[in-house]
């Protein structure tokens, strides 16, 4: 189910102009002029709109478990998003920097701003919060928590967090599939919602993944 609606907009100004009585010659190119712009226009480029499939749920389970879901994942997104933008800030910095003691003391600098800025907020989050972060950190990035602290600080370092979260049952290992576990695909569903009703700032993912490849899986005979 490939569904794409264009929205279109309505400009100050559009001139399109024929002689009474004459005859169109197919030929004719007719150009868009938009106020403020000097150059016309044969055409315009328009917003791509996903147009989503109506939720459908067999038990009333299955709704609760999807809302629990969605107010969960709506919470730990921006945190996934802001990590995001760190890492990419970190990295366009440390290309810029030619020597390794530079490189690693402004890692260390970064480190602990993240630290500080997120711990508080971090510890407030449930299992599952948690875990659903994890997951959509490898979205945003394309990497796994686990190897994000592997390259920030040492191996060790990632082994001895891993084995911590274990014990919640939390894994910094864990990627984001939609394509084969459901909860990832219901996660990707509630972005997609919240990104088109403004809830949630869009970030595109460092994964590929076509969304509407995945409703035609997880939703095939509904």
């Amino acid at each position: 189910m490939k569904i794409i609606a264009y929205l279109f907009l309505i400009f100050p100004v559009l001139l399109f102009s024929q002689r009474e009585g004459e005859v169109q010659d197919s030929t004719d190119v007719f150009y868009i002029i938009i106020e403020g712009d000097s150059i016309p226009k044969t055409a315009i480029n328009l917003n791509e709109v996903k147009l989503l499939h109506r939720l459908i749920f067999d038990m009333d389970a299955d709704r609760k478990t999807y809302l629990i879901l969605r107010r969960k994942t709506i919470k730990v997104y921006p945190y996934a998003k802001l990590a995001a933008e760190r890492l990419e800030s970190l990295n366009e910095r440390l290309n810029r920097l030619e020597s390794v003691s530079e490189k690693r003391r402004y890692s260390k600098i970064i480190q602990k701003y993240i630290e500080d800025e997120f711990s508080a907020e971090l510890k407030k989050l449930t299992k599952t919060e948690g875990q659903i972060l994890v997951k959509l950190i490898h979205r945003q990035t394309g990497t796994t928590t686990f190897e994000l602290i592997k390259d920030l600080r040492s191996g060790w370092r990632a082994f001895w967090f891993n084995n911590t979260a274990l014990l919640f049952n939390i894994s910094l290992k864990e990627e984001f599939d939609p394509m084969n576990v459901k909860e990832d695909y219901l996660i990707e569903d509630i972005l997609e919602r919240n990104f088109q009703s403004g809830r949630l700032e869009r970030q595109e993912p460092a994964i590929e993944f076509d969304f509407f490849e995945l409703t035609n899986k997880w939703n095939k005979g509904k």
